[in-house]
């Protein structure tokens, strides 16, 4: 997911510009459907108006994303969505990849074997993920829900400047070197790729339909079980069909707080995003972060604090529940208040003194979300993932999807953590039908039982902050959720010790305080917000397609 945030930086024109690009929004009394890629928001609006939930809705656009975002978008990687249903507890549907059964814990640890090589491929969970909510939320037909996918993919559909400056991006990339990539997502007569061009995927088309036609079952057993085996057996790959077979999806409870008088829900272990957004809501909740304002020193001081000590018990502590017991402290108010009485308000906590026991060697790091709502309150957050840009830029040959290369999102070099970034800690680390920890954090803010906010990102590491960022303006600071989605957003994640800030022209002052204070602050673009915010008051409901890359916000 790291490196997807990287592609999509340099895709963005600038990644220091001095402002960002406002969110474009929509406002509705109905159904809402907000995403990255325009021609999948429609498909998710279309499934509501043709009398489908927000989990039809969701299923539909994921599918479609498949298609109309391959550098994210997919059936061949895994992910988590939060369903919140009117009246009733939040939930989550887990469909991370897993680790295949003959992957070694140390494969990627001599450097030989990169996330660009088919061992970098964990067993797929997207289309057992997006079957088992819809078996369980789901209105229409499961053939239905995904014909619109099936169409764009066989009959092509039109590609926007965005997509085909993408494309021609990861096509010019001499590291790309997949002979079937190059074959699918190249211009059939050797061009680049230009706004108005026709992109038609017909293997993907024919692995859509038989998927809609025989269900999910038809991805992990029979033809479409054998073509990825036989391309693992091609490429070295580690995916066996009993791999596939073996593989299932899972309904969790989700992490649950509270801030401010507001229910705060995200995914729990095996991503790290819901405990580690809950620390930090509970740390700050010590704070009267609106006497400070939103722009001072004071309240981003406190964040970025609060950033550090959530992503070093991230590296503790965290990683798939199945292998590693995870204390149930990290979420609990005391714990918080623990932390919050550590802060000096004065100046930096060093971030080697905040994970004393995890030893620290000297070094000689995609995904995308979107958010659904319709008429009946039932509302979805959906992140998923190849991890980098276009996964491993393998395509498997005959079934026409992108693999993930998510076995680099497990502690790749076991017991090597360094000051920047590089985690080794043991619950992290490879383990035969192990989830990789995700940072992942599709999130549902209830207040009063209904949802104000439905919210997540795309961009590694920097996705929980990113969240953070947007419910602290809409529940903290009271922000209209346009503006929330737009606001400059601040990343820490404990190592590298360095702060990332989107808005460091445009708060030129609030950056002049934060380094008086001992914090080193860069700029960097981040995120991807696709957000709904509804008014408890009125129920209207407000769509904001976050343009720092692309997107729409389509409502009935």
């Amino acid at each position: 997911m790291l490196r997807t945030a990287l592609l999509l930086t340099c895709l963005f024109l600038a990644s220091t510009s001095s402002a960002q690009p406002q969110a474009a929004t929509v406002e509705s009394k109905g159904g809402v459907v907000v995403c990255v890629s325009p021609p999948a928001a429609e498909v998710g609006l279309a499934t509501l108006k043709k009398g489908g939930n927000a989990v039809d809705a969701a299923v539909a656009t994921a599918f479609a994303l498949a298609v109309t975002w391959p550098e994210a978008g997919n059936i061949g990687g895994g992910g988590f969505m939060m369903v919140a249903p009117p009246g009733k507890e939040p939930t989550c549907f887990e469909y991370r990849e897993t680790a295949p059964a003959a992957a070694p814990v140390d494969v990627f640890a001599d450097g030989k074997v990169t996330w660009l090589d088919h061992k970098a491929a964990g067993v797929p969970g997207t289309v057992r993920g997006l079957a088992l909510a819809h078996a369980k939320y789901g209105k229409l037909a499961w053939k239905n829900v995904l014909m619109p996918a099936v169409e764009l993919a066989e009959r092509g559909f039109t590609l926007n400047a965005v997509l085909a400056s993408g494309l021609n991006h990861v096509l010019a990339d001499p590291k790309t070197t997949n002979a079937e990539f190059r074959r699918v997502y190249g211009k059939p007569d050797g061009t680049k790729w230009q706004a108005g061009d026709t992109l038609v995927l017909k293997d993907l088309g024919r692995t859509l339909r038989l998927i809609s036609e025989k269900g999910p079952d038809a991805f992990y057993t029979g033809e479409l079980a054998n073509l990825l085996e036989k391309e693992m057996t091609t490429g070295g790959g580690f995916i066996t069909k009993a791999d596939l077979a073996a593989y299932k999806a899972n309904e969790r409870k989700p992490v649950h707080t509270t801030f401010r008088g507001f229910d705060v829900y995200g995914p729990p272990p095996p991503s790290s995003g819901g405990i580690a957004l809950a620390e930090m809501l509970n740390v700050l909740e010590n704070f009267d972060l609106k006497k400070y304002g939103r722009w001072s020193p004071e309240t981003n001081h406190l964040m970025i604090e609060a950033m550090k000590r959530a992503f070093a018990d991230r590296a503790r502590f965290l990683g798939d529940p199945d292998f590693t017991r995870i204390p149930a402290e990290l979420t609990s108010k005391e714990y918080a208040k623990k932390l919050a009485l550590g802060i000096d308000l004065k100046k930096p906590t060093p971030s080697a003194n905040l994970a004393p026991e995890i030893l620290l060697d000297k070094e000689s790091d995609s995904t995308t979300h979107f958010s659904v709502l319709d008429t009946d309150g039932l509302a979805v957050s959906n992140t998923y993932t190849l991890e980098n840009s276009y996964g491993n830029r393998v395509v498997v040959r005959g079934a026409g999807y992108i693999l993930n290369n998510e076995m680099t999102d497990f502690n790749t070099r076991p017991g090597f953590t360094s000051t920047k970034g590089q985690i080794g800690t043991k619950p992290n680390r490879i383990a035969p039908g192990k989830r990789m920890l995700s940072s992942m954090t599709p999130v549902i803010v209830l207040k009063d039982g209904k949802p104000v906010l439905v919210t997540g990102s795309p961009g590694g590491r920097t996705i929980i902050n990113t969240v953070l960022c947007v419910v602290l303006n809409v529940t903290e600071f009271g922000m209209p959720i346009g503006e929330a989605v737009s606001a400059p957003r601040l990343h820490h994640q404990w190592f590298p010790d360095s702060t990332s800030f989107e808005g460091v022209k445009q708060h030129s002052e609030l950056v002049k305080g934060l380094k008086a204070l001992g914090h080193d602050v860069q700029e960097h673009r981040q995120g991807d917000a696709h957000s709904i915010g509804i008014d408890p008051k009125t129920g209207t409901r407000v769509g904001a397609a976050d343009k720092r890359l692309d997107g729409k916000a389509a409502g009935e």
